[in-house]
């Protein structure tokens, strides 16, 4: 079993930087692939960016790629997600997940198996 407590969302202007971090409990956590999901309003959740269990794998959304960067710290038990020259359409609920490592896609939400609650972006024009 792994808890996930999202925080670091904010409001923001374009062009500005956030970082946000899910905190995780649990002794497997190291064992865990994560992912940074975002939700806006009248929209399917997306997948935004996933890091391996073991910090060496990273995958992005095109959408984000190159701005924004997924990191994990397994002695802290956190995931972050440094986001740089933000644009209003990154507005949304930002949500980390983790899933089984070598299961399914990383851009799948349906492969997660924990969920936080989300924090919420907003970037300004």
């Amino acid at each position: 079993q792994v808890q996930l407590v999202e925080s670091g969302g904010g409001l923001v202007q374009a062009g500005g930087s956030l970082r946000l971090s899910c905190a995780a409990s649990g002794p497997t956590f190291s064992s865990y692939d994560m992912g940074w999901f975002r939700q806006a309003p009248g929209k399917e959740r997306e997948f935004v960016a996933a890091i391996g269990w073991s910090g060496f794998r990273t995958y992005y959304a095109d959408s984000v790629k190159g701005r924004f960067t997924i990191s994990r710290d397994n002695a802290k038990l956190t995931v972050f997600l440094q986001m740089n020259s933000l644009k209003p359409e990154d507005t949304a609920a930002y949500y980390c997940a983790a899933k089984a490592p070598y299961s399914g896609r990383y851009s799948n939400a349906n492969e997660y198996n924990y969920w936080g609650h989300g924090t919420q972006v907003t970037v300004s024009s």
